[in-house]
């Protein structure tokens, strides 16, 4: 694994056949970060499936509302849902939607990012400026390559768990 410069701003997220590990970026995006951050310390993102995993574009996540494999799970639903939080006020910045970055999945609305991320597969340029990005993954993009593709996968992987390295040591 990577070496973790600052455990209270990166996640560790365990997939099937791995940790995947990732630095947040609060100084590009606060808002961002401190939403992951509660919502991984109160076990939302555990077991939530990768809903949207597009070939050479990116894996989507994070419905804690319908696509918990666990609890409640709605296939059909996965993708429209968020957390019970206030949804979130974009935060772009210059940063580009690199292979490895995390963006910050949302509707039409540009203020509408809540819970739902994606990892970027690939240089997804396109994205710059429209997609709030706020995290990097530093260590297991190679597990983030293995997640089944599809929209949505029939059988889709989900993130076995989500914790701030903080708490994870």
């Amino acid at each position: 694994m990577a070496e973790i410069k600052d455990p209270e701003n990166t996640v560790i997220i365990e997939l099937k056949d791995g940790p995947v590990v990732i630095e947040l970026l609060p100084d590009v995006a606060p808002k961002h970060v401190e939403r992951m951050k509660e919502l991984a310390r109160a076990g939302k993102y555990d077991n939530v499936a990768f809903h949207r995993v597009i070939e050479g574009f990116m894996a989507q996540t994070g419905d804690v509302e319908h696509a918990n494999m666990e609890n409640n799970y709605n296939p059909g639903r996965a993708g429209t849902g968020g957390s019970d939080l206030p949804d979130l006020p974009a935060e772009f910045s210059r940063l580009p939607h690199d292979r490895g970055t995390l963006g910050a999945a949302r509707s039409m609305n540009p203020n509408s990012a809540n819970s739902q991320f994606f990892i970027n597969f690939g240089d997804n340029h396109f994205l710059n400026g429209q997609y709030t990005v706020y995290g990097r993954v530093i260590s297991g993009m190679e597990h983030v390559d293995k997640i089944v593709r599809g929209e949505p996968p029939a059988s889709p992987d989900r993130m076995v768990s989500v914790k701030v390295a903080a708490d994870a040591e």
